[in-house]
């Protein structure tokens, strides 16, 4: 019932249980001195003297039953406020923590995760852990310690009744642990088909463009529909075990109490137990199971905080991917006999070598699939090899540290992201105290400067995904900025791809004029663009089939000039149709 590797997180957060715990027991001690009074004060007012005048002492403890209320109305205050306050740290902490984690994988996998799952985590998953941390897990321990506390204090008054109230405390834990085996698989899949309708309500969104264009907006939405009726009919068993499991324990709750008050007025009539004591037993009877009721009540919070949390906790517990803190003397990058699988069974590289002189341009080329864009997960350090080295300047990347090996690489993709920030914005993310001059002068080497002057200068904002400015457009603001931060190596990957002709040309120029005096990394589906590179490596099934510069590829006559001569048809065919 208590997850100790979710207890664990808590950290040093555990001291504000401790407070929580000893402020409910408390308040239970102020409860039972309430109770005492009120039991005193009828046993008084119900005695006569010899003369028949009633004897009334009521100040003492009307005194002391007041005192009573001010303290449990204190504790159940500051007690409020120390869950409060626990809720607020456990979801800025774990927050901090997943977003860490998030940062530290970097480039890295997180387990498969979608962004919508992600999300998912960061903040409604945070939300569940919150009410587990601050509800559920104080009242745990109250539960334990309360029948405990009351046993000391009833034992004394008669231990039979104290013995069978304290026996039949735990048949309500009993009944908590039979539904939870069946809880638990509800509540598994509850979070399985709420992430899985959030990924598909995110993905329907995103793509809404699409399916109105293909007419598929009404079979998306049955099919949305299905996944918010599975996730409906989840839930109704959800609230369904929620009521059975209440039920349950309100029987054995009330029972109980039923129980130890038959014993009480038992020892009235038959052991001369007295009437004051009687009363007190009485109204203390159902005092042994309301703290386990309660308990038992928080208990799909738990659950849901449980399932929610384990999401975390496989984040959380993924490895780190390895850096050192050496740094690199010289940024020459190579791959030495490299070999790479995904799942472990077939390799999408297998012994590759290639070596990305310090200036100059060095191209990958090959048809899809051939393992061109897992070279770039291995050079960004997003992907480790199996086998074999990537070396910067001789040494494994491994053993680099990340901050200073990610200072001198950039990589530009065809998707690479532009912030729904400003365009000075996006340029001080990627070097930070960036002045207008700079900004411009970036701009104008990819033939942005005009347009971005005439259209909202440096303070227009980019809208999410970028929708406001053209794809070639985005290609190319995504390239100033890169250039804007002055690296030393700078690997596209496919950055030139489902754009205009005009900006292919823009960023195509701009690469080679780069080229002349830092390190260039190409990978490019269309041939034309590597023709000037210094070497070319050409790809098949993984293996480094050909290489040179292009002139040698051509004379030799074999896949990437094969490769190139059936492109360049497809070309002049398209012009020919064209006009």
């Amino acid at each position: 019932m208590l997850d100790k590797n979710l207890f664990c997180l808590l950290g040093k957060s555990r001291k504000y249980i401790v407070g929580v715990v000893a402020l409910m027991l408390l308040g239970l001690l102020a409860n039972l001195t309430v109770t005492a009074c009120i039991c005193r004060i009828v046993w008084c007012a119900a005695r006569f003297d010899e003369n028949g005048r009633r004897i009334v002492i009521f100040l003492a403890p009307a005194l002391l039953a007041g005192f009573g209320i001010a303290v449990r109305c204190a504790a159940t205050r500051i007690s409020g406020d120390l869950k409060d306050l626990l809720g607020r740290k456990v979801k800025k902490e774990l927050r901090e923590k997943v977003y860490d984690k998030i940062v530290r994988l970097g480039m890295r996998s997180t387990d498969g995760m979608s962004m919508a799952g992600l999300t998912q985590v960061a903040v409604e998953g945070v939300e569940q852990l919150d009410l587990y941390y601050s509800a559920y897990i104080p009242q745990f321990f109250y539960a334990m310690l309360a029948p405990l506390f009351l046993f000391g204090i009833t034992v004394w008054i008669d231990w039979r009744v104290a013995i069978v109230l304290l026996c039949c405390v735990p048949l309500i834990p009993v009944s908590i642990v039979a539904v939870s085996r069946y809880a638990k698989r509800i509540f598994s899949r509850y979070w399985g088909k709420y992430t899985s309708m959030g990924d598909a309500f995110l993905d329907s969104v995103q793509g809404l463009k699409e399916l109105k264009i293909f007419r598929a907006d009404g079979a998306r939405q049955v099919r949305m529909n299905k996944t918010s009726e599975e996730f409906r009919k989840i839930t109704m068993k959800v609230l369904v075990m929620q009521l059975a499991s209440a039920t349950i324990m309100d029987l054995v709750a009330y029972g109980g109490a039923g129980l130890g008050i038959a014993l009480t007025l038992s020892a009235v009539a038959n052991r001369g137990l007295s009437p004051f004591a009687a009363l007190f037993l009485i109204l203390v009877a159902v005092e042994f199971f309301l703290p386990l009721r309660a308990f038992g009540s928080a208990f799909h919070v738990a659950m849901n905080g449980i399932s929610a949390g384990n999401r975390i906790l496989s984040l959380l517990e993924q490895p780190d991917p390895v850096w050192g803190n050496r740094e690199a003397p010289e940024l020459e990058l190579r791959l030495e006999q490299v070999s790479f699988s995904y799942d472990g069974k077939r390799e999408v590289l297998q012994d590759v070598t290639m070596v990305f002189p310090k200036t100059g341009m060095a191209s990958i080329v090959g048809e899809s699939g051939c393992g061109k864009s897992t070279i770039v997960g291995l050079l960004s350090g997003a992907l480790s090899p199996h086998r074999g080295r990537v070396t910067a300047g001789g040494i494994n990347i491994g053993e680099l540290s990340r901050e200073s090996y990610y200072s001198r690489l950039a990589v530009v993709s065809y998707n690479t992201y532009i912030f729904n920030e400003s365009i000075r914005s996006n340029f001080q993310l990627a070097k930070p105290g960036v002045t207008e001059e700079e900004i411009y002068q970036a701009l104008s080497e990819v033939n942005l400067s005009e347009y971005v002057r005439e259209n909202g200068g440096l303070d227009k904002v980019i809208s999410e995904d970028a929708v406001n400015i053209s794809g070639g457009q985005k290609q190319r603001l995504a390239l100033a900025v890169n250039l804007a931060a002055e690296k030393e190596i700078y690997i596209f990957d496919e950055a030139s791809s489902n754009i205009d002709i005009e900006s292919e040309i823009i960023i195509m120029e701009r690469i080679r004029k780069l080229a002349r005096r830092k390190a260039v990394i190409v990978i490019s589906h269309r041939l034309a663009n590597v023709v000037p590179s210094d070497r070319i490596y050409y790809m098949e099934s993984g293996k480094v089939k050909e290489q040179g510069t292009h002139h040698e590829l051509m004379e030799r006559r074999g896949g990437y000039a094969k490769l190139y001569t059936a492109q360049k048809r497809l070309e002049e065919g398209y012009k020919e149709v064209q006009e």
